[in-house]
This record gives structure tokens, sequence and C-alpha cells, in this order.
């Protein structure tokens, strides 16, 4: 289990900042973090529901849970997921192609990052 050394909300770029003992660091946005919460809102139960408009969401609190987890507050009133030091450290390592698939998914779904446009499909 890599936990990190070093954890810090950075509120003006809303990025979760962490790092670790061995020189890794991630830098992991809010809205990224919501749209991949371990809750089983976001999860569904092995069956992941798609997360959408969530472009500006921010984190209002970070809390440690137990000596395994953080659980994350996101104005939204999100608060259910904890996303535990693995996890972390997965979506740091793989952030990337999480984002790439995330935005893949939201495209295919005709959905919108954007909390306030609405995305219409023409069938012709």
């Amino acid at each position: 289990m890599l936990i990190p050394t070093r954890i810090k909300l950075n509120k003006s770029s809303q990025t979760l900042e962490l790092g670790y003992a061995d020189g890794q660091h991630f830098a992991l946005p809010a809205e990224f973090l919501r749209v991949h919460s371990p809750s089983a809102e976001v999860q569904g139960h092995g069956n992941p529901i798609l997360q959408h408009g969530k472009l500006n969401v921010a984190i209002t609190q970070v809390q440690p849970a137990g000596n395994y987890a953080l659980k994350l507050t996101f104005d939204d009133g999100h608060d259910t997921g904890l996303f535990t030091w693995n996890y972390l450290h997965q979506l740091g390592t793989q952030q990337a192609q999480l984002w790439q698939d995330y935005l893949a998914a939201l495209s295919a779904a005709g959905q919108s990052r954007d909390p306030s446009e609405s995305v219409v499909r023409l069938m012709l």
C-alpha cells in the first residue's frame, strides 16, 4: 500500500495534490475525483453510472478516514466515497487514460461536462 506523505487541497486550482516518499506526485482535479468517486452512487454496485455536468465542481472538505483513506466532500453535496490510499494512487498513475475513457464515454452518451449545457442529438 502506497500511503501519501503529503496531501494538500489546492483551492485555487481545485486539485488534490498527493506526494509520495518515492518522489511520485499527482495533482488530481476535483472534477476527475468526483466522476471517479468510489461511492455506490457513482460505481453503481458494479455497473458504473456516468457522471456528467461536473465541470465546475469543487472540493469543500478533505477528511482522513481511519489510516486507510480520505473522505472528500464536494460542493454538489456528494460525500459518500472513501478514497483509499490504493485507489488514490491508482487514479494518479492512470489519470491520463481514465480521463480519456471518461471523455469518450461522455461523448458516446451525448452528455457534457458543463452543467449548463444540454447536448441534443438529431436523428436524421
